[in-house]
Formats: C-alpha cells, sequence, structure tokens
C-alpha cells in the first residue's frame, strides 16, 4: 500500500494509487443497493488531490457522498482522512449500464484484438 516504484518503496506512507482504490470502494458501495437486475457500474471519470500523508500503521476513513444522480451516471464526493489530517478528496463518478450491451462491447473488442 506504500509507492513502491521498480522494486523500490519511495515512502512508508498510503501512496495515492491506493488512496483512489479505496475512493472507488467506497463509491460503489454507494450504488450498489439501487442497481436493477441487469445494471451494472463502472469508474466513469475521477478527480482526486492527495493532501497529505497517512503514515503506515494509521488508520484512514474513506467515506463517498452522493451529490448527483442521472440515468446514466452517479457522481460522489469521496474523503480519505486520518484521526490527524485530511489525507484525500475528489469527485468520483460512475456510469451505470446494462451488463449485456458491455459484455457485447467487450467481445467485440477481444474479436477485433484477435484479427490483428
Amino acid at each position: 500500500m506504500r509507492p513502491t516504484f521498480d522494486g523500490n518503496v519511495v515512502h512508508d506512507v498510503m501512496s495515492t494509487v491506493t488512496m483512489i482504490y479505496y475512493m472507488e470502494k467506497v463509491g460503489r458501495h454507494v450504488i450498489l443497493p439501487y442497481l436493477e437486475e441487469g445494471e451494472e457500474g463502472a469508474g466513469y471519470e475521477i478527480q482526486v488531490k492527495h493532501i497529505g500523508p497517512a503514515v503506515v500503521g494509521q488508520r484512514v476513513k474513506f467515506t463517498a457522498l452522493c451529490t448527483e444522480v442521472t440515468p446514466k451516471r452517479v457522481v460522489c464526493e469521496v474523503t480519505a482522512e486520518t484521526s490527524e489530517n485530511i489525507v484525500g478528496t475528489g469527485i468520483f463518478t460512475q456510469a451505470i449500464f446494462k451488463k449485456e450491451k458491455m459484455e457485447a462491447r467487450i467481445t467485440e473488442l477481444r474479436q477485433t484484438i484477435a484479427q490483428k
């Protein structure tokens, strides 16, 4: 969970990649109870500021607050914070779509790649 490049740990803090992962995860928990049969959600856009550190061993609380819902998008304000400081803030937008349409797009892409 620490920033590591080419096998070398840069700092003993939570990495930006890890922070974004958990911001997406809490955002996903917002939509799960509302997805209808045959629907799915996926990350569409994320805008994040990694403001401060969370040192190894520190507990980080992630929250998502839904701020906008349309038929095809759900937008959440996301935060990461410790008892000492704000670690990050952002906006996470999820696309809502029919599973069968996404599966068809993935199949079509695989076929295109296989033909090359």
